[in-house]
């Protein structure tokens, strides 16, 4: 390979890296654009009492539905209380050369550890009230008004919630794409809930603004060199 098609080989991989991070960047922009979009046509309804998704609940009066989903439902859950120490008692035999030992345990409690257990695969619907998850087995409903602590994963996927009328932490669990969504419409119903519509708008309206004039731009590292 010469000096000169090895350089042409370098600058067309350049360009090619580039083209690439440039791809994943716009698709994220658009997304970004997308769901903007797609929250200011939902928020806009619920400003005029409009629900934008189907559904069959029992509506609070001036209660506005605004998205559903698919999700797993979890719940705080425990192993079982284990006891570290010794015994004592004693073996009464009943037959057959087995024992039956009764008597006291002695040592120390030891609670289970506490972790996440999933219950149930059910409809998540958010409102202007509340999160609300209803399944086979078990139904679920978050309040805003008492939400105490909100988190969620890295990747936006799975979410624990906790209010102030339970002890347990629960939540609830989407695929990623769905829960990324999912956190932008919870962090605007909560947003509304609190501010009122006409303040969040504006906020979507702000961010849609600044958002396009940000989009990314192809640039190619063979084209500067050319200009300079």
């Amino acid at each position: 390979m010469t000096m000169g098609s090895f350089a042409n080989f370098k600058a067309k991989r350049a360009d090619k890296r580039a083209k690439q991070e440039f791809d994943s960047r716009h698709y994220v922009w658009q997304e970004d654009i997308t769901q903007l979009d797609k929250l200011i046509e939902v928020f806009t309804a619920a400003s005029n009492g409009d629900d934008s998704v189907a559904n069959t609940l029992m509506q609070k009066p001036g209660e506005i539905a605004l998205w559903t989903a698919h999700a797993i439902f979890h719940e705080t859950g425990r192993t079982p209380t284990r006891f570290v120490g010794g015994s004592s008692g004693v073996s009464i035999p009943i037959g057959g050369g087995i024992r039956f030992r009764v008597g006291a345990m002695q040592g120390t409690a030891v609670p289970g550890d506490a972790f996440q257990m999933d219950k149930d695969n059910g409809v998540v619907m958010l409102t202007t009230e509340r999160l609300v998850f209803a399944g086979p087995v078990q139904t679920q409903e978050w309040n805003f008004d008492k939400l105490l602590m909100l988190s969620t994963t890295p990747d936006e996927s799975d979410y624990f919630i906790s209010v102030s009328n339970r002890k347990t932490t629960s939540g609830v669990r989407f695929k990623p794409e769905i829960g990324r969504e999912f956190n932008r419409f919870l962090g605007s119903a909560t947003a509304a809930h609190e501010s009122g519509f006409e303040p969040l708008l504006k906020e979507l309206e702000s961010l849609k603004e600044k958002a396009i004039t940000s989009e990314p731009k192809l640039v190619l590292p063979s084209s500067v060199k050319a200009i300079d």
